[in-house]
């Protein structure tokens, strides 16, 4: 009689020759197996084969595979099917399922009931429009992988501690889900913190993150305070930094060296103006630093086509640097009415080059017929 041990060994036995075939069916496919290891593989190479044509059909190579084999650990009806019927269920397309495992692939592992639908409950609790979470997901996989009390949480409540409105966190994670992720004492706060220091009010700066929350994620070290130095470097007075900032928010996160080096050469070949001048223009309309040389030309051969001097459409620039980024058929008709209808000089357009920023129609005209209406 066999011992009552012989069917366990054997048992260990049958299950080390399958493991042994399984891994030989993985290499003949060029999936390397040393990081199943450890993972409790199915019974057969017939399993073991669905799970890999199974991924395949979802748009996967051997090479997705192997980049992170842990997958084939999951069951083809347990994990993989749950969770991407889930996944297609909350928003993210039939067609890009795929694409979402080969940015998150750790998704097959996770249960829908205890970690994926808190998540989903979390999300629209922060008012992410239910046709939106398919599409911040796709952007920010690993959102599904955090858990609820930890950093999302408080990420969440720092922002609205600072001025953030409740009801624009949900428009803020739809455009920028990553600061969800991000620590609040190491990333968000020492930025906050800078910018504050730098003489920009809480309210001001809550309403920048509103609009435009991709800015927690500009790197302080290496990006920020590197441009609020070349900002200096380049005559902007430091109290003027928070108005540049507050106009232009995005200019913390440019390239800004070598956009204001172009730009400044551009103005004094141009224009003749000269380094203050260009730090004067700067600190009026920052937005200029990014703003394409051909369209900045346009204006001012306009004006140099009137017949003004070089040095007075340099004034009328430093004066009103909005003039550059004007269309020129609004220029035209609103100078036409200025020579034709109000017959004025232009020196006075010198004096106040504001006039082609305001609507002829809205503004210009029924001013100046009220006035002529009253005789003045």
């Amino acid at each position: 009689m066999p011992s009552v041990t012989w069917g366990v060994v054997q048992g260990k036995k049958e299950k080390l020759v399958n493991r042994v075939k399984i891994c030989d069916y993985l290499k003949t496919l060029g999936i390397i197996p040393d990081e199943l290891e450890n993972l409790e593989l199915p019974s057969t190479v017939e399993v073991m084969s669905e799970r890999v044509q199974f991924l395949q059909k979802l748009g996967l190579t051997i090479d997705d595979i192997n980049e992170y084999p842990l997958m084939l650990g999951c069951s083809v009806r347990k994990n993989m099917i749950p969770v991407l019927g889930y996944l297609e269920k909350v928003g993210i397309p039939k067609s890009k399922l795929g694409e979402f495992v080969k940015n998150y692939p750790q998704v097959l592992h996770t249960s829908v009931v205890v970690e994926l639908a808190p998540v989903i409950k979390f999300l629209r609790g922060l008012d992410v429009e239910k046709q939106d979470i398919g599409y911040v997901l796709q952007k920010y996989p690993e959102l599904l992988g955090f858990k609820l009390e930890g950093t999302m949480s408080t990420s969440v409540a720092y922002l609205v501690s600072i001025g953030v409105s409740p009801r624009d966190i949900g428009p803020m994670v739809t455009q920028y889900p990553y600061f969800l992720g991000m620590r609040v004492g190491t990333v968000i706060k020492p930025l906050v913190d800078y910018l504050v220091s730098l003489g920009l009010p809480k309210k001001i700066l809550a309403r920048m993150l509103e609009k435009r929350a991709y800015i927690v994620g500009y790197d302080l070290e290496e990006t920020v305070k590197l441009n609020v130095d070349c900002l200096i470097s380049f005559g902007i007075r430091r109290e003027a930094i928070a108005s540049v900032i507050a106009q232009y928010p995005q200019i913390l996160g440019l390239p800004l060296k070598a956009k204001l080096s172009s730009q400044q050469y551009f103005f004094n070949l141009k224009l003749k103006i000269d380094p203050d001048g260009f730090a004067c223009i700067i600190e009026k309309m920052p937005q200029i630093a990014s703003l394409n040389q051909h369209v900045i030309m346009k204006p001012i051969e306009f004006l140099l086509g009137r017949g003004l001097p070089l040095e007075d459409v340099a004034i009328m620039v430093m004066k009103c640097p909005q003039l550059v980024a004007l269309r020129v058929e609004l220029m035209k008709k609103s100078y036409y009415y200025f020579k034709s209808e109000m017959g004025r000089p232009v020196k006075e357009l010198v004096e106040f080059p504001e006039y082609f920023t305001y609507s002829l129609e809205c503004r210009i005209k029924p001013r100046y017929t009220k006035l002529q209406s009253k005789g003045i």
